[in-house]
């Protein structure tokens, strides 16, 4: 146990040095005004060169000083004493001295990998680890690990109780607290490893596997930013709620470079936050489904022309409904794109109709084939029959075929089972009103590379530095900024050339959404995260490890394995455990490292009464934490419960599904109703262990008796 006086003297020389970075910061800051300053006073000169020199030394020198703004809270948090006696401080960004001696060494560089990687058998050349918590530029406490006793030198002291425990014990924010400062050995090497292949990180709950994540697509835009700036890093989250969740801590790590989306919003075209019934949502993930699509896109468009009739010269040209079935069939060859081979569908017209018309139109009167195409072309009657018959088709055109039930029991006659083909006509019933599903994004994106679209004319880029007038001019910070990250990296709407991807729950994902991410990661190398105890998913495994390993490729692959859950007091993870161990007794679980005497509080309660307790709950642990409170309940019952807690006005309170709590973590959780989450799909079991594993100090549960 450390005194309060020598606490406060450690404070007080964490602080000095504190200051003095602080104080090198502003220099560093004035500076950057300065060099901006001066960049305008270049334009002076009146001659290309210096306009030019002026608008790169602005730039430079506006983005420098953005960075030191952006950095500029909870800047220092770490220090390494080391065995030669020097001391290293280990903070978000790097600031040397006047002298270019470090002040502060960046978390990335490899001479802060001590600081996440020593352990007191592996000392790495650290004889004391400290973490520094600050307010401002106000250091509120420091926490010490000795890792190297023997080689302590005489009147070093010790504080705290370790920065990991020390954190774990402060209350968590709305969005996920950025952890860079706790980040602890077997996470540290997961984020460090080589940037090509693929990493895939497993572990259980409460292990850091998000913080693993984001950390390492930080991690790489600092080791090689050209190469991982310049291509993108896409981060791929389930839920629309979970990317939320973790949106702030890229930027909180000094990185807005990233691309951040759900399993919902991969394509442009679509931002889906519905769920499918587990039992959909697993026909709907099948790749049995693209078979399905298929078929689709080769059909007659609804309600279209089923005959064409011209009069031409007299005569009557007619093609009928079995004709234009076999035109449009041998113009969409096996592989062929219906967008794309719109052309070969015209010149089946052509050919047919032409044929007709040397049978029936005298040879006097009869033109040359080319003039005839030409005369057909400029009729409006043919041209309305054209866009009606070979319309360019949309993804949700198509889609919207298949909640016309007739039309997808033929599509699917051969490939799914009729119990499954029922499962998705109530699927399919309320899309024109709801909008499509999670699930059904990743068909919408295999119906975008079944049709293919129509060659576009180029267009010319855009000079992003060109004002209006034609003066091709910056003139503001914001300016600036718009224009470098046009210029460094003008991706289309559906970029598909990301250089890294992050794909974060991953045991969720099913074998049509690996194909939807596969699309857009063909040229990167990866980080996979999950944790198989808890898969939703319960359809084929063979076909999901298919689409899987389609997706990542021959890549070499590094495995790491996370043990320790840092979330959840033992107490609580000690309820979930038990609740995996029902179907997965052999399921390698991960050790909870603390306790706080507190076991969950769990009731029972009749149906009529559930409201008023979930309220009294609730209002509880509002009371009882100082952080989040999350209210977990089985997807049907999820508004209903909202409904309940709608006059509890507060801003830490969540309102979540069972599925929607992948990933989230709260200081308190009510959890509604563990039964019905229980029975709620085949896969039920395992989401009631998700939901029971949320809590990071308080969990009450609430069971509704029969």
């Amino acid at each position: 146990m450390t005194d309060a006086t020598t606490l406060e003297q450690e404070i007080a020389v964490e602080q000095r040095h504190v200051d003095r970075v602080y104080t090198r910061l502003a220099q560093l800051r004035q500076d950057a005004v300065r060099n901006e300053r001066d960049g305008y006073r270049l334009a002076r000169v009146g001659n290309v060169g210096a306009l030019v020199e002026r608008d790169a030394m602005v730039f430079h020198a506006a983005r420098r000083r953005h960075r030191l703004d952006a950095e500029y809270e909870g800047l220092v948090f770490g220090r390494l004493d080391l065995r030669d006696g020097s001391v290293l401080h280990v903070g978000r960004l790097g600031v040397r001295g006047e002298q270019a001696e470090p002040l502060l060494i960046d978390w990335r560089a490899p001479a802060a990998a001590a600081f996440y990687q020593a352990t007191p058998t592996q000392p790495r050349g650290v004889v004391r680890r400290r973490t520094i918590q600050s307010r401002g530029e106000r250091v509120t406490g420091v926490s010490d690990d000795l890792l190297d006793p023997g080689r302590a030198p005489a009147g070093m002291r010790v504080v705290g109780d370790g920065a990991l425990l020390a954190t774990l014990a402060r209350a968590k924010g709305r969005g996920m607290r950025d952890i860079v400062a706790t980040i602890q050995q077997e996470q540290d090497q997961a984020i460090r490893s080589p940037a090509s292949g693929v990493t895939v990180v497993s572990g259980g709950p409460g292990t850091g596997k998000t913080a693993v994540a984001l950390h390492r697509a930080a991690y790489l835009l600092y080791a090689d930013r050209s190469r991982f700036a310049g291509g993108g890093i896409l981060v791929v989250g389930p839920t629309t709620v979970f990317v939320e969740y973790i949106a702030a801590v890229l930027p909180a790590l000094g990185e807005e470079s990233a691309t951040l989306r759900s399993l919902g919003s991969l394509i442009p075209s679509a931002s889906a936050t519905r769920t499918d019934p587990a039992a959909a949502a697993v026909v709907k993930g099948s790749l049995r489904m693209r078979r399905v699509l298929d078929r689709a896109v080769r059909d007659a468009v609804p309600d279209g022309p089923t005959e064409l009739r011209l009069l031409y010269r007299g005569q009557l040209l007619r093609l009928r409904g079995a004709e234009l079935d076999g035109i449009r069939a041998r113009a969409l060859p096996k592989g062929a794109r219906r967008n794309e081979v719109r052309r070969a569908g015209i010149d089946g017209l052509f050919d047919a109709l032409w044929a007709q018309a040397r049978q029936l139109v005298t040879a006097s009167r009869l033109p040359g084939q080319a003039e005839f195409e030409d005369e057909l072309s400029d009729r409006d009657d043919f041209r309305d029959f054209l866009r009606a018959w070979w319309p360019r088709l949309l993804p949700r055109h198509v889609l919207a075929w298949l909640a016309q039930p007739q039309r997808l029991r033929r599509y699917a006659r051969g490939i799914l089972d009729p119990a499954e083909v029922t499962t998705l006509v109530e699927s399919f019933r309320d899309l024109a009103e709801q909008g499509p599903t999670i699930a059904d994004v990743a068909l919408l994106d295999e119906l975008d590379e079944l049709l293919g679209r129509p060659p576009q004319p180029r267009r010319r880029p855009s000079d992003p530095y060109r004002l209006a007038g034609g003066v091709r001019e910056v003139t503001t910070f914001a300016d600036r900024e718009r224009a470098a990250r046009a210029a460094a990296r003008e991706r289309p709407a559906d970029y598909r050339e990301y250089a890294h991807v992050v794909v974060d729950e991953a045991q969720d994902v099913s074998p049509m959404q690996w194909r939807m991410i596969g699309r857009r990661g063909r040229l990167a190398s990866w980080t996979v995260v999950g944790d198989p105890a808890q898969t939703a998913w319960t359809g084929d495994p063979a076909e999901l490890a298919q689409a899987r390993d389609r997706a990542l490729g021959r890549r070499p692959r590094q495995e790491f394995q996370l043990t320790t859950n840092y979330r959840n007091p033992a107490e609580i993870f000690e309820l979930a455990a038990g609740v995996i161990r029902e179907i997965a007794p052999d399921a390698l679980l991960p050790t909870a490292v603390r306790s706080t005497g507190v076991t969950p509080r769990r009731e029972r309660v009749a149906a009529s009464t559930l409201p008023a307790a979930v309220r009294q709950a609730v209002g509880g642990l509002l009371a009882e934490v100082e952080g989040t409170v999350g209210v977990i309940a089985a997807v049907a019952r999820r508004d209903d419960v909202a409904g309940w807690l709608t006059d509890l006005a507060d801003p830490r309170l969540q309102v979540v599904s069972s599925l929607q709590a992948k990933g989230m973590e709260y200081d308190g959780v009510v959890l509604v109703a563990g039964d019905e989450i229980r029975t709620e799909s085949e896969a039920g079991v395992r989401t009631l262990y998700v939901a029971l594993s949320r809590a990071t100090q308080r969990l009450v549960t609430i069971d509704v008796t029969d």
